[in-house]
């Protein structure tokens, strides 16, 4: 007697209704800010159609109740409608190292995440597998290598300032990039062994100048050129100038991140140059039409050479490189 696929084919399981009061929020949850226009726009949406996707959730033996895996937008959605009650799956119950490495899977990082969240879960993964290599890490959460390394720039800071990262008001929260940014000159050897040099002193100040936006910093980006003006006085052997004027710019408001650079360590002629040529290759190459030089073995060699040297200097300058 033959077996058809159809009956081999599982039968699918019916969602289970929960109350909503009864849920818990996952304390590993990569994302803990949900900013108000996305939820509105959600919390409409289910006022209309209702929880069309079930939330994922596990019986926690411990704390005697359900706890989220999936669909926390959706519970607190469902909680503002009043609804008593919500669709659920139930999966078992995993272990703290098996539920982050769970919720990094279905939370994948997205471009409009803040960072802070995601770092915090990470040092609970790191400390729970006593790892910090990045690379493992990597490999654990799904994460790219690069926001795992900000990640742990992140965490070098003091609370206080992780806290400003995760005001649940938007127009409040100081965006990551903004510490990530300036880690560099933070943690930079030659400037702190300036005898001036406190981390805490020079970041408060910064942040007030880039709040402020007159008092010498425009964006976060300017810390780059902060760190490349440190670099060339370094190289051209002037620290003790350099320390001087960045003591300066920090003390002072008036005074723009141009004061910071030396003109006898000064590499924005040789930057020009290396600008107007790469514009000039980026024309050529944009005009081949690939087909034509097919056969040019050493042309492509060439490129290629010059792919993987221009992929080292973005890395060594710190610049994600998008595979």
């Amino acid at each position: 007697m033959s077996t058809s696929a159809t009956t081999l084919a599982p039968r699918p399981v019916k969602p289970k209704l929960v109350r909503t009061a009864s849920l818990e929020a996952n304390p590993y949850n990569p994302r803990r800010l949900f900013d108000k226009e996305p939820m509105d726009v959600l919390r409409e949406s289910i006022k209309k159609v209702g929880i069309l996707v079930p939330l994922t959730v596990y019986w926690s033996k411990t704390k005697g109740k359900h706890v989220i895996l999936d669909g926390q937008r959706r519970w607190i959605c469902a909680q503002a409608l009043r609804l008593k009650e919500v669709p659920v799956n139930v999966v078992a119950e995993p272990s703290v190292v098996q539920n982050i490495v769970t919720m990094f899977q279905i939370h994948k990082l997205r471009e409009d995440w803040e960072l802070m969240p995601t770092a915090l879960t990470l040092a609970i993964l790191m400390k729970e597998t006593k790892d910090k290599n990045e690379r493992r890490l990597a490999e654990i959460t799904g994460l790219d290598i690069a926001v795992v390394t900000r990640c742990k720039k992140l965490l070098s800071y003091p609370k206080n300032y992780q806290d400003m990262m995760l005001d649940p008001d938007p127009t409040k929260r100081v965006k990551a990039d903004f510490f990530i940014e300036l880690y560099a000159v933070r943690n930079d050897r030659a400037v702190n062994q300036m005898q001036w040099f406190s981390k805490n002193t020079f970041t408060r100040r910064m942040l007030e100048k880039y709040r402020d936006r007159k008092s010498g910093l425009k964006a976060v980006t300017d810390f780059r050129l902060m760190k490349q003006f440190i670099n060339n006085a370094r190289k051209a052997h002037k620290l003790p100038e350099e320390s001087k004027r960045l003591r300066e710019f920090v003390e002072n408001d008036v005074l723009t991140l141009e004061h910071l650079n030396i003109p006898s360590a000064d590499v924005s002629a040789s930057a020009r140059r290396l600008l107007n040529s790469t514009s000039k290759l980026y024309s050529d190459l944009e005009k081949i039409d690939a087909e034509e030089y097919f056969g040019e073995e050493e042309l492509w060699k060439a490129f290629e050479k010059l792919r993987d040297l221009i992929t080292t200097k973005l890395k060594e300058a710190d610049r994600r490189v998008k595979q």
